[in-house]
């Protein structure tokens, strides 16, 4: 990949992309994810944002972005990297996944780029991130995988600023765009859909096995800080029988620390007629999941100071309390162990909480296209 930020311009927001291959027929392959997209000159790829052009592949949503908003870290949800701080957060247009209840459909599912209101280069953006106070840097809002090439110029800028970057991500890579990827990342939030082949085929237009390789991986062989959400439908992937082999799967692979998200539905998209998911379906699932030897799990979309608060997993006190996305009593002692009974938490926690807030606050980076 071109490691650096020099990048060939191919046009306002288009730059030559990398993981790709010619083929004998003449047309370029997409190496970037497992869905290996066939182009002839000027097709888009499945995600929308990657074409072929000029005999090779390009991003066209370079320094171009959906919007961006200062939020607490706790929605993204990371509930163990510097809770209480702010994240700079956006997006960009298109998704490599197809997902049916999209509630980012607007975004992800976007065909036209006049979505996209914002050009910021990498270096406007990290210094946004630091001048605005925020302890990290979010690409989020549709999946940074298919806009990498700017995610990983914009990590890099980050770091050159003192600011953390965290990727909200499906996980759906391949193995060496996920290295050339994760490299620059501290945190990673990855949305694990459900635990079924037929739920992402039918429902997602994807593959279960890439998703959990990723999280091998990112466990086995990486530092990024790493978190998970599964947002559980109703009917589809909430039965007790799935959750438990979902919770079994994670504590034997990953192990019991990384924390867990369980969210709940609203309907959106193409799946308008499914109901919302009931507030006991998610406590039912936390107790399973805790009752299968995991540490930390947490409900989300739902009031639950309860579900969303952070417990020491050896004396069971409650150490971060949390109301939504407003952070309570800190019962942890400046080297992030239990104040109780001194057992280390996992994840990044400043001496002092950050002290954000739940508040939401969009701000303009508009500049100059290229």
């Amino acid at each position: 990949m071109n490691a650096g930020r020099e990048r060939e311009q191919l046009g306002p927001g288009v730059v030559r992309g990398d993981w790709w291959q010619p083929l004998p027929d003449g047309r370029i392959q997409c190496n970037l994810c497992p869905r290996l997209c066939k182009l002839r000159e000027g097709q888009h790829g499945f995600c929308f944002i990657r074409r072929a052009e000029k005999g090779g592949m390009a991003l066209s949503s370079y320094g171009r972005a959906s919007g961006f908003c200062i939020d607490p870290i706790e929605k993204k949800p990371l509930n163990h990297f510097y809770p209480g701080t702010g994240v700079l957060s956006f997006g960009t247009a298109g998704c490599n996944l197809g997902c049916r209840y999209c509630q980012n459909w607007d975004i992800s599912k976007a065909r036209r780029f006049d979505r996209l209101g914002d050009w910021a280069s990498p270096e406007t953006v990290a210094q946004a991130a630091a001048r605005t106070g925020c302890r990290s840097l979010a690409f989020t809002y549709n999946d940074p995988v298919i806009f990498a090439e700017y995610a990983i110029d914009c990590a890099l800028a980050a770091r050159e600023n003192g600011v953390k970057t965290v990727a909200v991500t499906a996980g759906y890579i391949n193995p060496e765009a996920r290295a050339d990827f994760f490299e620059h990342i501290d945190a990673a939030n990855v949305d694990l859909k459900a635990f079924t082949e037929s739920f992402y085929s039918r429902v997602c237009l994807a593959h279960l096995q890439p998703v959990l390789d990723t999280l091998q991986w990112l466990v086995q062989e990486t530092e990024v800080h790493l978190e998970i959400t599964t947002l559980l439908i109703p009917g589809y992937n909430d039965s007790e029988g799935e959750v438990a082999q979902l919770c079994d799967w994670l504590a034997e692979h990953l192990g019991p620390e990384v924390p867990l998200h369980l969210t709940a539905f609203h309907p959106d998209y193409k799946m308008l007629d499914t109901p919302p998911t009931p507030a006991q379906t998610l406590r039912r699932a936390r107790r399973q999941a805790l009752e299968a030897g995991l540490y930390y799990v947490y409900t989300g979309n739902v009031h639950d100071s309860v579900g969303q608060s952070t417990y020491c997993p050896n004396c069971r006190a409650r150490i971060i309390e949390r109301n939504w996305y407003q952070l309570g009593r800190w019962q942890l002692d400046p080297e992030g162990c239990c104040a109780f009974c001194h057992t280390p938490i996992r994840g990044h926690f400043d001496t002092i909480p950050g002290t954000w807030g739940a508040a939401p606050q969009p701000i303009s980076l508009q500049g100059p296209s290229p």
